[in-house]
Parts: structure tokens; C-alpha cells; sequence
């Protein structure tokens, strides 16, 4: 839950950033593996998972449904599952706080179990369209009712035994595709999900990796199959979350524009499916190189070397926003540094996040002297050629982390400082984002 007391900040004119900092752990990831430790039958061991308040809310959630979820002293989390199919009834409501992915994985779970789960959520969270999700899950038998708008609170009733379905998803969602993937798992027969445009694929490689019958076919113009056998056995596993690429973005963002930075990133997943904010950004000039590229737990993981650049403008392709929808609102902060125009499209998905971030970042940006232009898709910015920004304005960070990180990156490179009205949410995904700053200017 964001902290009703808010916590304004100050962000000024930054020394060159230097140093090694290692990111906390994949958001994305940590929520699937206490989800899919919590189904196994045995013990799970996660380290490196992220600890913000988002996914503290889905082990509260797996606690409440019966799972045993504890955290050692030196920071690994055991999980005792309850095996596919054994989730219990809470005794009251799930309080989600912030978390979207947290409510709509859940939904997925509980749909195909024969327990009734009332989800709550904090005001953010509430005004967020749960439809799409409500949508498939009703298909296969969940008896959902929500508040108006499909939003929360809302309850859903799970349908066991569920029915299978075959479900083309009507956007790019990887949170609707594990949705039904994650129902499947307690459906009998196949489910399938048709992906015309391929979203982050977490939920495949986990479900994989825990011993789920899926697989994958690619269809010749790209479009994926996944194809799920329900009334699995899960084994419990081993699992070492890489570091949050979505994380990572913002230091990236900061080296690239803060004069003199020299930055290592440790330990950043590098997944096809997230990465595309480096593409981007490479492509604009950014110095990024790649060391070490690993395995770790199936996710492809490098450290990130990264060097004060002059970027330049481009206009970046809508096709990739599906593997950087979460990094757009950094990219505009670097577009803003860029010399030339960078045009952005296809980003109507941003404009139902924790905020309406098109329209969030434009006004912010605006005010800190930045060339901006709104469409209904997405931004154009003229960029200061390197040169700082006015800055001298007080952010309205709409009770989004990704809001007001990027706009403390911005106040890196302001002549005037850039203030965000409340940086609590930034603990909902990133608690340690200011320390791992102020160790880079030291």
C-alpha cells in the first residue's frame, strides 16, 4: 500500500555516476516463482527475490491459500507448496496493495479451484480495468463480479473441474496470457492461448521449469501457440531471480545522460522478451556493452556496462513495445537529452497503467522544459542535444513508481532541481533505488 503520509524529494544536478551496483530481483519472476512454489508438492528455495511491497502482497496471498512461505536470515525464501488444485479458502479478503500483476496472475489461479477470493486493492490499483482478464476466465467457468468498470474489489468464484479453452488474447498481455495459463494449470484437457504479437514469456519458462506438460509452436507469420495440459503435477525447484531489467533501466538511463558516468549494472536479466530498452537505446547511441553473458534458471543474465553517450533521436518501432511497455516513461526522459526528435507510437497499453503515463509524462516533461507532443498512441520529443534541462517544477507522481523514478533521473541532468510530490510508491517495486543512487555519486 502507498504510505498515506507523502514523501517528497528533491533531485538536483548530479555528479559524474560511478561504481558497480547490482539491481534487486526481477519483479515479473519473483511473483511466478512464489506462485508456482506455492502449487508444487515439496519445498521451493527462491533467492534474489525482490522484496517491494508488490510482491509481499502475492506471498501474503499464497499464505492466505495455504502455503507455507518463510524468509531466512540470509535472505533465501522456502516455500512448502500445496500442491495444483490444493489452494484453500481465505479466511478474508486479498489486499493487493499496487500490484496489477499480483491481482491478475491470482485471478488466473483462483478461477479453476472451487474457493470464492474477494481482491481489494489500493486506489491506484482500483481505477485499473481488470475486463480483459474477467473476460477468458468467465469463458472457462469462473463466476467473476466486479465493481463498475471491471475493477476492484472484485470476487471471483472458481469453477473445478474448469473448461478448457482455446483463447486468442485481443492485445499483447502477458499478464492476460499467464492469467489462463496459470487457470489451466487446474483445467483437465489442454488450454490454449494464441499470441499474435509475443509478450514476455516468464510464465512459459517457469511453468516449464516446474515440470508443467506446455509447449510452444510459432505459427509462419510469428503468431504463438501456447498449449497447456491441465491437472499438473508441479516439482518444487531451485530458483535464482536474475536482476529486474525494468530496474535496471533507470541507472542505464542515468549513465547514458549524467556527464562522465561510468556505470556496471550486475546481474541484469536479458530475456528476448524485456530487453528492448536497450535495443532502443543502443540504436540512439547509448554505449551499453554486455559482459558475461549467462544462464541463470533458464533466463538469459549479463552485466551491463554503461558510458555517458551522446544519443541521438530516432523513431522507435511499435513493434517492439510489447518487450519495454514498462521502460517507455525512462526512454522519454532520455529522448528529452537526445539531439534531435524521437517519436514514439502504439503505446495505448500506457494509458491504463498505474497511472496514464502518455499523458503523465508529457505533462511532467513540459514542465521541466522539455519539447513534448502527445498523440494518442504516444509522444514526440525534441531532445536538448545533451545540454541539461530548465528542471525547477514539482512532479505529480500519480501514486506510480515508474513516474516518479524517472522524473528523479531527470532531475540528474536539471539546472533548477525536479521535485516528485511523494516518492513512497517507489517502494512497491524498487525500495532501494535511492541508496544504489547515492552509492553511484559518492
Amino acid at each position: 500500500m502507498t504510505d498515506p503520509n507523502p514523501s517528497p524529494r528533491a533531485f538536483s544536478a548530479s555528479a559524474p555516476l560511478k561504481g558497480k551496483i547490482a539491481i534487486l530481483g526481477d519483479k515479473s519472476i519473483s511473483h511466478r516463482a512464489l506462485m508456482l512454489s506455492a502449487l508444487a508438492v515439496g519445498t521451493s528455495r527462491v533467492t534474489g527475490l525482490l522484496e517491494g511491497h508488490d510482491v509481499l502482497a502475492t506471498a501474503a496471498a499464497m499464505r492466505a491459500m495455504g502455503a507455507s512461505i518463510e524468509r531466512t536470515g540470509d535472505g533465501e525464501w522456502v516455500i512448502d507448496g500445496v500442491g495444483v488444485g490444493g489452494l484453500l479458502q481465505p479466511r478474508e479478503a486479498l489486499e493487493m496493495g499496487n500490484s496489477g500483476t499480483s491481482t491478475r496472475l491470482l485471478m488466473g489461479l483462483v478461477a479453476s479451484h472451487p474457493i470464492t477470493v474477494t481482491f481489494t486493492g489500493d486506489a491506484s490499483l482500483s481505477s485499473r480495468p481488470m475486463g480483459r482478464v474477467i473476460d477468458p476466465l468467465s469463458q472457462m467457468g469462473a463466476d467473476i463480479s466486479a465493481s463498475p468498470g471491471g475493477r476492484l474489489p472484485l470476487m471471483v468464484r472458481g469453477l473445478a473441474p474448469a473448461i478448457p479453452l482455446a483463447y486468442r488474447l485481443p492485445m499483447a498481455s502477458a499478464q492476460v496470457k499467464s492469467a489462463v495459463l496459470l487457470a489451466g494449470l487446474n483445467t483437465p484437457g489442454i488450454t490454449e492461448v494464441i499470441e499474435p504479437i509475443p509478450t514476455r514469456d516468464h510464465s512459459e519458462r517457469m511453468l516449464k521449469g516446474f515440470g508443467a506438460d506446455l509447449n510452444v509452436e510459432t505459427d509462419g507469420d510469428g503468431t504463438r501457440r501456447i498449449h497447456i495440459r491441465g491437472e499438473a503435477e508441479l516439482r518444487p525447484q531451485t530458483i535464482a531471480v536474475p536482476g529486474d531489467p525494468s530496474s535496471a533501466a533507470f541507472f542505464i538511463v542515468a549513465a547514458l545522460i549524467v556527464p562522465g558516468s561510468d556505470v556496471v549494472i550486475a546481474n541484469v536479466g536479458l530475456n528476448p522478451t524485456r530487453a528492448g530498452l536497450v535495443e532502443v537505446l543502443q540504436a540512439m547511441g547509448g554505449d551499453i556493452e554486455l559482459l558475461d553473458p549467462r544462464e541463470v534458471g533458464g533466463e538469459p543474465v549479463a552485466d551491463l556496462h554503461v558510458r555517458h553517450s551522446a544519443l541521438k533521436g530516432i523513431e522507435v518501432d511499435p513493434a517492439i513495445a510489447p518487450s519495454m511497455i514498462d521502460e517507455y516513461p525512462i526512454l522519454f526522459v532520455a529522448a528529452a537529452l537526445a539531439e534531435g526528435r524521437t517519436v514514439t507510437t502504439g503505446l495505448d497499453e500506457l494509458r491504463v497503467k498505474e497511472s496514464d503515463r502518455l499523458a503523465v509524462m508529457a505533462a511532467g516533461l513540459t514542465a521541466i522544459g522539455a519539447q513534448v507532443e502527445e498523440s494518442a498512441d504516444g509522444l514526440a520529443i525534441d531532445g536538448t542535444g545533451g545540454d541539461p534541462l530548465p528542471g525547477g517544477a514539482t512532479i505529480a507522481g500519480h501514486l506510480d513508481h515508474r513516474i516518479c523514478m524517472s522524473f528523479a533521473v531527470a532531475g540528474l541532468v536539471g539546472k533548477a532541481p525536479v521535485t516528485i510530490d511523494d516518492m513512497g510508491p517507489v517502494a512497491t517495486s524498487f525500495p532501494n533505488f535511492e541508496a544504489l543512487l547515492e552509492s553511484l555519486q559518492a
